[in-house]
């Protein structure tokens, strides 16, 4: 059975103003829905990532360059994710569609993993 990333996606300035309380019942939406995952063996991995700090690399054929990240093209940012198994892209969907995440105003991305 395949692995499928959910890569979460969010405004950062969209989540800056939710007041605290909300965004502990919001964690705790997570924290269940992960555990339905677990407990129906198609959690494999998950995790939020840390707001603001990162890198962005690259180098094709120039010298690397190094910029403050993790920024995209686009205003949404990569906040997080999860690693699920799944028969399917559309079972993987169908999973991604509990996700918390979306009823909280953010986008996922659904990817197979290619194992190398």
């Amino acid at each position: 059975m395949p692995d499928y990333m959910l890569i979460l996606r969010d405004l950062p300035e969209e989540q800056a103003g939710i007041p605290p309380d909300e965004m502990q019942r919001n964690i705790q939406k997570y924290i269940a829905w992960a555990g339905g995952l677990r407990s129906g063996g198609r959690y494999v991995a998950g995790d939020k990532l840390v707001d603001g700090a990162g890198r962005v690399m690259r180098r094709g054929r120039m010298s690397l360059r190094v910029t403050d990240g993790p920024f995209a093209e686009g205003k949404e940012v990569i906040g997080g994710f999860f690693t699920v198994k799944a028969d399917s892209l559309d079972e993987a969907v169908r999973i991604a569609e509990g996700c918390p995440h979306l009823d909280a105003g953010g986008s996922l991305e659904v990817r197979e993993v290619e194992t190398l």
